[in-house]
């Protein structure tokens, strides 16, 4: 799942907003509505820390959030 979709989903089952979100991280606001908005394919990318933040937070599996976000930004890089 593209990671713009999974963090949405996971937000809506939680009840969170991206500002109750990003209180909760300690990730800034505009970075988390660029996850959202654009997941990994955007010029904003997460970083490790972020997106194991996002999965304990959300209550996601860190692995799934982190091996698909590497994914799409692996393929990214290939279609360069």
């Amino acid at each position: 799942m593209h990671l713009a979709q999974l963090l949405a989903s996971a937000m809506r089952r939680h009840h969170l907003s991206v500002e109750a979100l990003a209180l909760a991280t300690g990730i800034r606001t505009p970075r988390i509505k660029a996850f959202l908005e654009d997941g990994t394919d955007g010029p904003v990318h997460p970083t490790v820390q972020e997106l194991r933040k996002l999965a304990d937070t959300l209550a996601l599996p860190a692995e799934s959030v982190t091996q698909g976000a590497q994914r799409t930004v692996a393929a990214a890089g290939q279609r360069n």
